[in-house]
């Protein structure tokens, strides 16, 4: 979610620029991996988000349906990011109030391996302009997230979220600054 600070944390985490233009969050949505919630630049590690989160979207009229998005800007490594967006996940029709469970799943979530460096995660929620059809891309590697919302008339996120992931064995991490 965006802050309503002077500081968003999308914005530091340079999620806005790389793969989000600008845009206002105005739909709750929460992520966890077993008992950690996700929040904007916060760190896990492989073994905490080896199984699919659980995914929850606000709202208030279960007609209002959403796609679920999560990439990897820094595959196959930040400084060299040639795979940037790497496709983690894609799920359609998800209907507001609940969570990606009562969704379509296109591509099947993918934990994600981080090699080299600190990888940000990215989940991109969408308001749909009603149920459609979404086709599953030829591949994950080079997937790009804004093109993807244009080609299914999705326009501006009306969420995000991303953490942090680097190899197990890693230590330290990007920081947030105040």
């Amino acid at each position: 979610m965006t802050s309503g600070g002077s500081r968003n944390s999308l914005v530091v985490g340079r999620v806005i620029g790389d793969v989000l233009d600008p845009f206002q969050s105005t739909i709750p949505v929460r992520v966890s991996y077993g008992n950690r919630d996700v929040t904007n630049g916060c760190e896990l590690k492989p073994s905490h988000v080896f199984n699919q989160p659980r995914v929850t979207i606000g709202g208030d009229d279960l007609r209002n349906f959403y796609t679920l998005v999560m990439v990897d800007p820094d595959a196959p490594s930040p400084s060299n990011p040639n795979c940037r967006e790497y496709l983690h996940w894609l799920v359609t029709d998800i209907p507001a109030t609940t969570g990606v469970n009562f969704g379509n799943v296109i591509v099947n979530y993918e934990k994600p391996l981080p090699s080299m460096g600190i990888h940000r995660f990215v989940f991109v929620l969408f308001r749909q302009p009603g149920r459609q059809t979404v086709y599953a891309p030829g591949w994950r590697q080079n997937f790009n997230t804004r093109e993807f919302a244009e080609l299914y008339n999705l326009n501006s996120p009306v969420a995000a979220l991303f953490f942090n992931c680097q190899r197990e064995s890693g230590s330290g991490g990007r920081t947030m600054m105040n």
